[in-house]
């Protein structure tokens, strides 16, 4: 039975709507994945003078002095040797940092670490599409788990990072887009973590281009949608200022003119590089354009298959003009 027009075209701007609020609600998660962050900057010469201008036994110890790292030896698995230029990175870490606990998380360790206290994690880990995504995973669940610093390898030590440890959690904000996951601190069994590892699962999908389920599934995208979600639930400061909720955002922007790094470098990286990534960096880099673009054309879209509907369903047909002979 052939539905009349009116309905059809019902049926099409509810569609239509729908169409566009989900575009907008994913817009609005964009929105706050790459243009605003909740917590509190702090960049890293203010964690310095907050450090030497507290006194003795004023501000407690909340993080323990462990540093975690992780080698997954992709190229040649099985080898756990780190390449020379990492292994000088890892040991100003050392040299700054005596008397903590230095931890090297192979894919053999980071495997058994999981499956001996995150089981119900195991199948998700081993599934993984991008082998990068167990590192991203690990380093959340190492930090649940025991608390500490998280450093990549191409993220070196300037100083003795122990005025870090006096905040009970933070990560890492490059002041561009999403927030960072190459270095972040925590003390054990902090609730942030507790949320986002319980999200890995339900965030896990292929979002056909490797960057964006890296980025979207684990990666950087994920951390920074959690950290707004966890956000969302706390008090607002303005209900109560003497209780601060907000967990603090480390500022590690590297362009000029922003505050210099006091504590840490930045090295030879880019290991999970895919072939899309420089679209991404690309669209990073003029996001609003690209917002704009991508409304332009969803628009144009909207109007020609609403266009088209009515033509469809039209009960008039327009006939060429016939010449008698």
């Amino acid at each position: 039975m052939r539905l009349s027009v009116r309905f059809s075209v019902l049926l099409w701007g509810a569609a239509l709507l729908t169409a566009a609020g989900y575009a907008i609600a994913r817009l609005l998660v964009f929105k706050q994945i790459f243009f605003e962050h909740s917590g509190i900057p702090i960049t890293q010469p203010q964690v310095a003078e907050a450090y030497g201008g507290s006194v003795n036994g004023s501000r407690p110890q909340l993080i323990p002095k462990i540093i975690h790292q992780i080698f997954h030896n992709w190229k040649e698995p099985g080898n756990e040797t780190l390449p020379s230029d990492w292994n000088k990175v890892r040991q100003t870490c050392v040299d700054t940092n005596p008397g903590w606990e230095h931890k090297l998380w192979t894919e053999k360790s980071s495997r058994e670490f999981i499956e001996k206290e995150y089981p119900w994690f195991l199948r998700t880990y081993d599934r993984y599409r991008y082998p990068v995504q167990r590192v991203d995973a690990v380093r959340y669940f190492l930090l649940m788990h025991y608390g500490g610093i998280y450093l990549d390898l191409d993220n070196g030590c300037k100083t003795d990072l122990t005025p870090l440890l006096y905040y009970p959690m933070w990560i890492t904000d490059g002041g561009r887009g999403a927030l960072s996951n190459n270095v972040l601190a925590s003390s054990p069994h902090h609730p942030f973590w507790t949320r986002l590892t319980q999200s890995l699962i339900p965030w896990d999908y292929n979002w056909v281009f490797p960057y964006v389920t890296i980025s979207y599934a684990s990666g950087q995208w994920f951390e920074t949608a959690i950290w707004e979600e966890y956000h969302s639930l706390l008090p607002k400061p303005e209900e109560n200022p003497q209780l601060e909720h907000r967990l603090h955002r480390l500022m590690m922007d590297d362009r000029d003119g922003a505050d210099p790094w006091v504590f840490f470098t930045q090295e030879r990286g880019g290991t999970w590089v895919n072939w899309d990534n420089r679209l991404f960096l690309i669209i990073g880099d003029h996001l609003f354009l690209f917002f704009l673009v991508l409304a332009g054309a969803v628009s144009c879209a909207a109007w020609v298959g609403l266009r088209i509907r009515r033509r469809m369903n039209s009960p008039y047909i327009k006939l060429r003009s016939m010449q008698t002979v």
